[in-house]
């Protein structure tokens, strides 16, 4: 297993964001806010400033945390229903262009891997609105595979598929080599799932990256926190991870700020608390 993080959950200033990432030993960045740009709208200009900057550091760029399809199911409404990280509210019609537009970026920062999701909640998972999910799937692969990358659907509890359980039981249904996942325990707590053991033993032969967040639960509801603080067996998924012979990364997203401080200050205790699982995993 690769540490990484993604860079706003640092800072903004993407070097800076690199600096505190080499203390830690990382060996990846996973890229969405720079400078105050969602990755999707990134220009040509910052995207040649931010490759200079993972050059300088020796960093590669663990995947694009991107937001496809956050959005309305085959709605051109842009309405939100969740955080955007900066991108700009697109419809369900120019999902595409966008999907493009990350494949040309996933060239640009030598990356295969897409961050993507599953439509903004506006009711219950009923099993027709999975079967649109499961539709909606076929154009952009398509796209992904003459790209040569891999979308990775990231359980989101914004989002319909919020549990291990749901984005396992879709890629399952979709069956496409382009098409995996983008496992977050902090997710699956949030929708209310068991992440370990429960929604990984769903989605464990699925995975192929991993975002990290803890918290702990105030009237039912996650408070993040500073990563093995909370009530997500870290021990636990780090040990299944090993022994499924995950290699890929696991990268910070914490979403933790201590009251009165940084992201910075919220991120720096979660990346040690990474490397001290990473060490004594056995």
């Amino acid at each position: 297993m690769k540490l990484s993080a993604i860079t706003d959950e640092i800072s903004q200033d993407l070097e800076h964001a690199l600096d505190v990432l080499g203390e830690y030993g990382a060996e990846g960045a996973e890229l969405r806010g720079l400078w105050g740009v969602n990755i999707a709208d990134l220009d040509d200009h910052h995207v040649a400033r931010a490759q200079k900057a993972l050059r300088a550091h020796g960093l590669k760029v663990s995947c694009l945390a991107s937001p496809f399809y956050k959005c309305d199911i085959a709605s051109s409404d842009a309405a939100v229903a969740g955080r955007m990280h900066l991108a700009s509210a697109r419809g369900y019609d120019e999902q595409m262009d966008l999907l493009k537009r990350l494949c040309d970026l996933a060239d640009a920062f030598e990356t295969r891997f897409i961050r993507v999701f599953s439509f903004w909640r506006r009711g219950e998972l009923t099993e027709e609105v999975e079967r649109h999910i499961v539709e909606a799937f076929a154009k952009p692969l398509e796209i992904a595979a003459a790209r040569n990358v891999t979308l990775l659907l990231e359980n989101e509890h914004a989002c319909y598929l919020g549990t291990g359980v749901e984005i396992a039981r879709v890629i399952k249904q979709v069956n496409h080599p382009n098409l995996a996942a983008c496992w977050d325990p902090g997710n699956a707590l949030a929708a209310h799932e068991v992440p370990y053991p429960v929604g990984y033993s769903a989605v464990r032969s699925h995975v192929a990256h991993v975002h990290i967040k803890d918290a702990k639960l105030v009237d039912g509801e996650p408070r993040w926190c500073v990563v093995g603080e909370g009530v997500v067996d870290y021990r636990g998924q780090f040990a299944a991870l090993k022994a499924d012979a995950y290699e890929g990364y696991v990268s910070l997203e914490t979403h933790y700020i201590p009251q009165g401080g940084t992201p910075e200050e919220g991120s720096r205790p979660c990346l040690a608390a990474m490397n001290r699982l990473l060490k004594d995993t056995p």
